[in-house]
């Protein structure tokens, strides 16, 4: 039979999930170049714990989540510039402000993260 009414075709929704994750794991990459000792930890399945968790996340909260992570890139990405520009620049960056990046750092992810996960 003809139908002149359009039929849709289920499309399997593309794994928005990607590259705000790849997005974490850039910062995460990130951290171990400026600590050295960084060990994830429990962040290691970090990537595998929101892709698992995207598909139940609201639009609302998946759309926070993209915000977010661009916000913390853009936040890692500057205080590391700023640590590297020190060395550059022939200075040893301060040990405490690597430290405070660090931490400020994983608290973000953590937080990002959560989001999604909770």
């Amino acid at each position: 039979m003809l139908s002149l009414i359009p039929q849709h075709e289920f499309e399997p929704r593309p794994q928005a999930y990607a590259e705000a994750v790849s997005r974490l794991a850039s910062v995460r990459h990130a951290l171990r170049l400026v600590d050295g000792g960084f060990s994830a930890g429990p962040l290691d399945d970090l990537d595998e714990n929101i892709a698992a968790a995207w598909p139940e996340a609201s639009d609302a909260k998946q759309h926070w989540f993209d915000r977010r992570s661009e916000q913390l890139v853009a936040t890692a990405a500057a205080g590391i510039e700023a640590l590297l520009g020190e060395r550059n620049e022939g200075r040893e960056p301060h040990r405490e402000a690597g430290r405070t990046l660090v931490d400020e750092i994983r608290r973000e992810l953590r937080e990002v993260a959560g989001i999604v996960l909770a």
